[in-house]
């Protein structure tokens, strides 16, 4: 037995652990999982080392019914309690890679993909690091039972206004007890629109941090009467939700963004993976904002980031250096958002990121307009273009580009174009009421 899974055993013990989660996530991001009863603790050895099999053709972006059978394998380091399931005690979880039974990674798995990814940058000598901001409402319903924004409160606001001060101190709590190192918690922009920070770590553990963020918050606050939503904008008129990632570089334990000598204190490195995330921002529009919804966010006029260029402190554009230096250096890319599955939008940023290095992709200078206030003349006369205004041109946008299609692996690109031309397509036959109300009396 390895110190790691005897590790695992002991902690199970120490849990009272009676039922065992293995989780795994779907094409979009979405988890899902198996509940595997305990006898005794060391019953996990077997699953850890040799995984459990399942039918792969019920899960969206998988396999065919033909070729179902594919095995779920527990990483010994995800062990998880659930403090949300207090009713069910001695619940804990993993989450799993998947394989094919033969042994060999299964090449659909998002987390394989991820994976993938970070072997190259790691045989370039990089660890890639990830620190998301994920933002989210959380909603009710009004007198007739319409959903509605929990508060009112707008950005920083104290109680009474925000009414979720008490519920984001019961998620911060929450998140506590699952190892999260949460930075900052406070009310956005927007009416019931809220933000936890976490701190940025590697990227395979921040990607499954998300998707235990966002499956604790749903689960938390439901036991507190309300629901979440982590849609990029379920509301009219008011901001959206996005998913602003800040990513960096080490090598030997050193962020190799940051420069003394270099202007503004940044390396080649940090420049040149700069250009490449403008450089294919179009194509990863299609992945990090991948629904039809996102588009409803990515549109002028609500502090969202349409516009392709960079700045230091700018918060008008794509792509934001912050200002801090040494292990801090870091370059932020603004239209990712929550409903984005992490592990296909990690790789993305990186491939792009990484063709930035191998092919010296360079920025340019950085625009420190606020560029929310330019005319399309203006933006014209900078060179400055804007992402992708639909889901439609972003997948054509995608395929157009080799870099961030081939993050994707050809399985899970093929079945990703397939799913947003069948939502695009889903999406653009219905009949809403503003058309109703704008067209019925021609």
């Amino acid at each position: 037995m390895s110190d790691e899974i005897g590790k695992v055993i002991e902690n199970i013990e120490k849990c009272g652990t009676k039922f065992v989660r293995l989780q795994f996530v779907d094409i979009h991001g979405t988890p899902k999982n198996m509940a595997v009863p305990l006898v005794k603790p060391g019953d996990i050895e077997d699953i850890i080392k040799d995984g459990l099999l399942f039918d792969g053709s019920s899960i969206e972006g998988f396999v065919d019914i033909n070729n179902s059978d594919l095995i779920l394998k527990p990483d010994p380091k995800t062990f998880s309690a659930l403090p949300w399931r207090p009713e069910e005690q001695g619940v804990c979880r993993f989450i799993c890679d998947v394989y094919w039974p033969d042994g060999t990674p299964f090449e659909g798995d998002p987390r394989n993909i991820l994976k993938n990814a970070l072997k190259k940058a790691e045989d370039a000598g990089y660890d890639y690091n990830v620190g998301p901001e994920p933002e989210f409402f959380i909603i009710g319903e009004d007198e007739e039972g319409n959903i509605c924004p929990a508060d009112d409160g707008v950005y920083f606001d104290v109680e009474p206004v925000d009414q979720g001060t008490d519920v984001r101190r019961e998620l911060v709590l929450g998140l506590e007890d699952l190892h999260f190192e949460v930075e900052v918690s406070h009310h956005e922009v927007g009416p019931g629109q809220h933000e936890i920070d976490f701190k940025f770590d590697k990227a395979l553990k921040t990607a499954d941090a998300v998707i235990t963020f966002k499956q604790a918050i749903k689960a938390i606050v439901d036991k507190l009467g309300y629901m979440v939503t982590f849609m990029p904008k379920p509301f009219f008129g008011v901001n959206g939700s996005g998913m602003h990632c800040h990513q960096s570089l080490f090598k030997n334990g050193e962020n190799v963004f940051y420069d003394p000598d270099g202007k503004d204190e940044l390396s080649d490195e940090a420049r040149y993976f700069t250009g490449g995330l403008l450089k294919h921002s179009k194509a990863l529009a299609a992945v990090v904002a991948p629904s039809v919804n996102s588009y409803k966010r990515l549109v002028p006029g609500y502090e969202a980031p349409v516009y392709i260029a960079y700045g230091l402190k700018n918060r008008s554009t794509l792509v934001r250096i912050p200002a801090s230096r040494g292990k801090g250096t870091r370059v932020e890319f603004r239209c990712p958002d929550p409903s984005c599955n992490p592990y296909l939008a990690f790789a993305a940023m990186l491939e792009a990121g990484m063709d930035g290095i191998k092919n010296k992709i360079d920025p340019g200078e950085p625009t420190e307009l606020d560029v929310f206030e330019l005319n399309s003349g203006d933006l014209s006369k900078l060179g400055i273009e804007t992402l992708p205004s639909s889901l439609w041109e972003a997948y054509h946008a995608l395929e157009e580009d080799e870099v961030v299609k081939s993050s994707m692996g050809e399985h899970v690109y093929s079945k990703f174009m397939e799913l947003k031309k069948k939502e695009w397509d889903d999406y653009r036959i219905q009949v809403f009421q503003y058309e109703l109300e704008r067209y019925l009396m021609i």
